[in-house]
């Protein structure tokens, strides 16, 4: 993203995943928080997703963000090579509408846990904002931008709610 340590990494296992994460991307850059994107399958490419994630947190990653289609195993996959919090984000890709995607990432094994949003893009913006919140517990600077995004909301709402229908 730039030349700032990057601190949430997103992972999806297909480049088609990519619209539907596009509002966890846009949500990290609004609130200029820098992360990296990875098309990473932890079926087609295992190897190098576990390389990837073992090596997260060494290199300053404090949250992984995971796309998570036909069945949400790749965030279990993601969540137990590290200690780090991973968001899944089940994507809406199969005949069930991405229920298999949600119950399969919400139901880890416990001590492996993936906090889990919503099925789809909204899903995906709530990610980011998930992320927003664990890095603001260290980092005032994400705060204060968390601050303003969640007042920005607000704005909007009551503006729509003025506007004539």
């Amino acid at each position: 993203m730039s030349n700032e340590k990057v601190l949430v990494g997103v992972l999806m296992g297909s480049k088609s995943d990519a619209e539907v994460m596009k509002g966890c991307t846009d949500t990290l850059t609004e609130m200029k928080i820098p992360h990296e994107v990875r098309v990473l399958s932890a079926h087609r490419t295992p190897q190098q997703t576990r390389e990837y994630v073992e090596h997260a947190a060494p290199r300053g990653i404090h949250v992984v963000i995971c796309g998570c289609r036909l069945g949400g195993s790749p965030c279990g996959v993601v969540a137990a090579h590290t200690t780090l919090p991973v968001i899944g984000v089940p994507i809406d890709s199969s005949p069930l509408q991405g229920m298999d995607s949600l119950l399969s990432t919400v139901q880890m094994p416990p001590g492996i846990p993936v906090a889990t949003v919503s099925i789809g893009k909204g899903g995906a913006t709530n990610a980011a904002v998930l992320a927003a919140e664990i890095l603001a517990l260290k980092f005032p600077e994400i705060a204060e931008r968390l601050k303003a995004y969640r007042e920005g909301l607000t704005r909007k709402a009551l503006e729509a709610s003025q506007a004539k229908l």
